[in-house]
């Protein structure tokens, strides 16, 4: 899925804004847990429950081979998707900043209409980002808070510099919050605000097109 544009829920934030089973996390402190985030525990059973409906999505589309085959770490890739939720929230809280239902929908509408039509957003979103149909007002709703945090800190989601800022901020709500990986997923980077080797789409889609000299670290 190594597409060099943006995909159209990305836009959409542009237009807003301007499994295996485990028994410990990190140690034996935290049983049961692929992540503790803000002394917050993400149950493996709630993260394997999210990897089973994708791969049951998945495996229902035309593309079914294609799509596994692309996301054969789909575990750390929505774990990173899980904890990021986390950090980004509570950087959200942080800075007052909140979403409506409706800025929601309105951005629903936007993306599924350059898209083609839900049908074809749906599938896009499967394709690029392993979402279920059901998960799409959610993801739609971090993009478009991620957007609002971003202006919040002075920085935005459509320039390298501004999103340096963006990836600073959250890096430093990372931090305090003491993200524990259970070792089987990785290391989580507060730096980079990512898992490992894993990326998060949201941050990445929008630096796709820039040169990589001008990326910001770790996107």
């Amino acid at each position: 899925m190594h597409r060099r544009r943006r995909t159209a829920l990305s836009v959409s934030v542009a237009l807003l804004a301007g499994a295996p089973l485990l028994t410990a996390c990190g140690s034996d402190a935290h049983p049961g847990a692929a992540a503790v985030v803000g002394g917050q525990r993400i149950e493996v059973s709630a993260l394997q429950a999210e990897v089973r409906d994708a791969r049951t999505a998945q495996e229902r589309s035309p593309e079914a081979a294609q799509l596994i085959k692309n996301t054969g770490q789909l575990s750390q890739e929505k774990l990173n998707g899980l904890i990021f939720d986390r950090v980004l929230q509570k950087a959200a809280d942080d800075n007052g900043v909140k979403v409506s239902p409706r800025e929601i929908q309105t951005a629903r509408k936007q993306a599924a209409a350059q898209s083609g039509g839900e049908k074809q957003f749906a599938a896009l979103l499967l394709q690029q980002r392993a979402l279920t149909p059901d998960q799409i007002d959610d993801a739609i709703r971090r993009d478009v808070l991620l957007a609002k945090v971003a202006t919040a800190v002075g920085g935005n989601t459509s320039t390298p510099d501004g999103l340096q800022k963006l990836v600073a901020a959250l890096g430093k709500t990372s931090k305090a919050l003491h993200v524990d990986v259970n070792p089987r997923y990785g290391e989580w980077n507060d730096k980079q605000v990512t898992l490992g080797e894993t990326k998060t789409p949201w941050l990445k889609q929008v630096t796709q097109d820039v040169p990589p000299q001008q990326q910001p670290a770790g996107l």
